[in-house]
């Protein structure tokens, strides 16, 4: 039979052990996979792919910092050769960008979600073009290159 100082002993070790393992079950989002909840501006900084329904041709897109607006992203798209600026964010999840074509007027919105269980590598909402009025869905992915490595 054990001692009681040889249980307290072992008892007491187990307790860090049992903490440690609850913290780490809690924060289910990490910084290497954030959930779409944790998703910041900084997250999306790099090269995203655009495919559309409903239209033939997709987009290549290049997030950065903001200079002027903390908290937000801005950059430019390109359409086979045919580039616009952008500026948008994302909070709680949600994602909002802004698309200019003279780099003045707003010529398209895009609305969407970042995609649950996808590290915040995905975004899935509705691309809006201002002069024809028409919305299409979109599929933000961003590239390989620059997703975070686990």
């Amino acid at each position: 039979m054990k001692s009681p100082f040889t249980i307290i002993f072992i008892a007491a070790c187990a307790l860090p052990i049992s903490a440690t393992a609850k913290n780490s079950t809690q924060d289910s989002g990490t910084s290497s996979c954030p959930l779409p909840a944790q998703v910041e501006p900084v997250h999306l900084y790099g090269l995203w792919r655009a495919e559309f329904t409903g239209l033939a041709q997709g987009a290549t897109l290049l997030f950065e910092k903001h200079a002027e607006r903390t908290g937000s992203v801005r950059g430019a798209i390109n359409r086979n050769g045919v580039r616009a600026l952008i500026a948008g964010d994302v909070d709680g999840g949600e994602f909002t960008l802004e698309e200019s074509d003279d780099g003045v007027h707003i010529s398209a919105t895009w609305l969407g979600t970042v995609v649950k269980d996808s590290c915040g590598q995905e975004i899935r909402g509705s691309w809006s073009h201002a002069a024809s009025d028409r919305a299409y869905p979109f599929v933000l992915r961003k590239l390989a290159a620059n997703a975070p490595r686990q």
